[in-house]
């Protein structure tokens, strides 16, 4: 159990699987990026009857990160965390949604996510879940999409290019005591042992 948990929360909040429509509105109207990414699973956070927050997983936006993570002999179980977001954003609620999502996923999986610098995001909530820090991505320039940002539609236009913001990378393993040893074992990349701080 998390630290900051109580029987109380355990109690009052849930998580449970929603359907894609049911995450639009969250993603487009209260999460920065402001577009809704390749969702394959998705996960409501109630208190009670109402819901406070919500968590979604897909196919990462970069095909390359599918095999550079663990390799091609896993990239059908590579994921990505892609969306956070939370009504309130009360303490412990993302914590508690993150770790209980993270049991409902398929097995075995590996899980991705970024903490984007841009945001002055650590990754505060996938240290307080154990996720495994694997370094920062360097600041780059990606391809303009149509609404102006960085997206895998892109309009082929090469000259207009924005930029990407670095981002601290978080890796998770679902799956048996077997199944996490032999992803960890094929990660390619190094694990640090110090989370990033301000």
């Amino acid at each position: 159990m998390f630290v900051g948990w109580t029987d109380q929360m355990h109690t009052k909040y849930s998580v449970v699987e929603i359907p894609y429509e049911a995450t639009k509105d969250w993603i487009l109207n209260i999460h920065y990026a402001g577009r809704m990414p390749s969702i394959s699973y998705a996960y409501g956070l109630y208190f009670y009857d109402e819901m406070v927050g919500m968590v979604s997983y897909g196919s990462p936006a970069s095909p390359a990160l599918c095999k550079g993570i663990c390799g091609e002999e896993h990239r059908a179980d590579v994921i990505e965390l892609n969306r956070l977001v939370l009504r309130d954003n009360l303490p412990n609620e993302a914590s508690f949604l993150v770790a209980k999502s993270l049991k409902l996923l398929p097995q075995p999986k590996v899980v991705v996510s970024y903490a984007d610098t841009a945001q002055d995001h650590l990754g505060i909530i996938y240290q307080a879940t154990n996720f495994l820090f694997t370094g920062t991505t360097k600041a780059r320039t990606d391809i303009a999409g149509k609404d102006g940002k960085h997206s895998r539609h892109h309009l082929g236009d090469r000259t207009k290019r924005i930029p990407r913001s670095s981002k601290h990378r978080y890796v998770y393993f679902i799956g048996n005591k077997k199944q996490k040893k032999v992803l960890r074992n094929a990660l390619r990349y190094e694990i640090h042992d110090n989370y990033p701080k301000f």
